[in-house]
């Protein structure tokens, strides 16, 4: 994993760019990736992939003195900066100088001209110090970039299941120059998948490596919607590099089997971890996934003090931690194994007292002097529960969701599965 973003952190890994081509290519001589590719011709719901952009020159300059060198780090000049050459007062330059706020010595992430290239300008970003200190004259500008035809391409693993179900496992492979906000989670992604290919499982398991939201938009919306339909939910991988405390970010409902897995594996392992409610902790690509019906939570370690600066690099990342998450995730992938998986086989409510079904949980009548067990209200809970399913979900998130032991709910479960409302996998 640290000889990956090794090679891969460095890079100008801009959306459409030589450098994040050239971690295409990386990391399909270590797996067997398939890269799917979109043309600038394919604009979806008005997102529009912008331009092939590579920088070849980019400096300031006073006097014939170098001020600035834009290529001292891929944030240096901004993200799809437009060319320019000549004369600019300092007043006009600094209209196109961006610094990080938080510190003095830090280069900022200007990211979202990649997201309108439509509307673009020329800059740089520089540390707030250089900044401050830049006096009045006249500057000279030098940048030279290179365009074509943009071709969005992202990758996907595929570690087939006995059943067609799947869980995604996502990571963006962008964002230049940085190494824990993206690259961190590709490598986690990398190193399980490495481990569950070693072995057969229940269900299947996916690999997306795209682009921050871009990707993700065009990874869904441009393939076939009967091939979402098998997409049962996912986890984004984010952040897992640093020393900073895990933080688990539920689903928009919550519920998803991923994240009762991910949950437990955790508390098994006794870690440390923060949860909270969807968006709650970090806001990426989840939402995406969400808008198509497919539940996102995300495991990171966010916040970080370094993100979205070039203080994030290769020496806050510790193996260990890495490491970490790449293990709760295997563990909670064997989790999923050991439930059986539930399919809902009717539509609309059943009348379960009928004889032909025998399944009804009386909830007791108060007035009556019948109050329910504790464990009858959960049953009963379980049974309101089933024919709301939507997707297919394991006996386990079942079990949690209404707090009865598995054990219990499969035995209650099995019965629906005899009379032919369910199918257990």
């Amino acid at each position: 994993m640290m000889q990956l973003m090794k090679e891969l952190a460095p890079l100008n890994r801009v959306i459409c760019s030589d450098d994040y081509d050239k971690a295409i290519r990386y990391l399909t001589a270590l797996m067997p990736f398939k890269v799917l590719e979109y043309s600038s011709e394919n604009e979806h719901n008005g997102w529009v992939i912008p331009p092939r952009w590579n920088v070849k020159q980019a400096r300031i300059s006073r006097g014939g003195e170098l001020v600035y060198d834009g290529m001292r780090h891929p944030l240096a000049l901004i993200a799809l900066s437009t060319g320019f050459r000549g004369k600019v007062s300092l007043e006009e330059l600094r209209r196109h100088l961006h610094y990080d706020h938080r510190y003095d010595d830090a280069i900022p992430f200007h990211f979202r001209q990649q997201f309108r290239s439509w509307q673009r300008d020329w800059g740089f970003c520089v540390p707030k110090r250089l900044y401050d200190s830049l006096e009045a004259g006249e500057y000279e500008v030098l940048i030279n970039t290179e365009e074509s035809e943009g071709v969005l391409r992202m990758l996907e693993l595929t570690h087939e299941g006995t059943a067609q179900e799947s869980i995604i496992f996502g990571a963006n492979l962008d964002h230049p120059g940085v190494a824990n906000d993206g690259i961190a989670g590709v490598a986690v992604g990398i190193e399980l998948f490495r481990r569950l290919c070693r072995k057969k499982h229940k269900l299947t398991y996916k690999l997306v490596l795209t682009q921050g939201i871009i990707g993700s938009q065009y990874y869904l919306g441009m393939q076939a919607k009967e091939r979402r339909t098998h997409i049962m939910e996912g986890l984004f991988l984010e952040m897992l590099g640093t020393d900073t405390q895990l933080a688990l970010q539920a689903s928009r409902d919550g519920v998803s089997n991923i994240e009762y897995a991910v949950a437990q594996s955790i508390r098994e392992k006794h870690l440390s971890c923060r949860t909270g409610p969807f968006e709650s902790i970090i806001v990426n690509d989840e939402y995406i996934w969400e808008a198509y019906g497919i539940p996102m939570a995300s495991l990171s370690r966010f916040p970080y003090p370094e993100y979205h600066s070039d203080r994030d690099r290769l020496e806050i990342i510790r193996e260990e931690r890495l490491m970490e998450a790449v293990e709760i995730l295997e563990h909670a992938v064997g989790i999923l194994d050991d439930s059986q998986l539930v399919r809902k086989k009717f539509d609309g409510t059943v009348c379960l007292s009928n004889p032909r079904y025998d399944l009804y949980v009386d909830p007791g009548q108060v007035a009556f002097g019948d109050i329910a067990s504790t464990d009858r209200t959960r049953m009963r809970l379980l049974m309101d529960l089933i024919p709301t399913l939507t997707k297919p979900v394991t006996t386990r998130a079942l079990a949690q969701r209404v707090g009865l032991s598995e054990d219990k709910a499969c035995g209650y479960l099995r019965k629906w599965a005899q009379k032919g409302l369910l199918e257990l996998h």
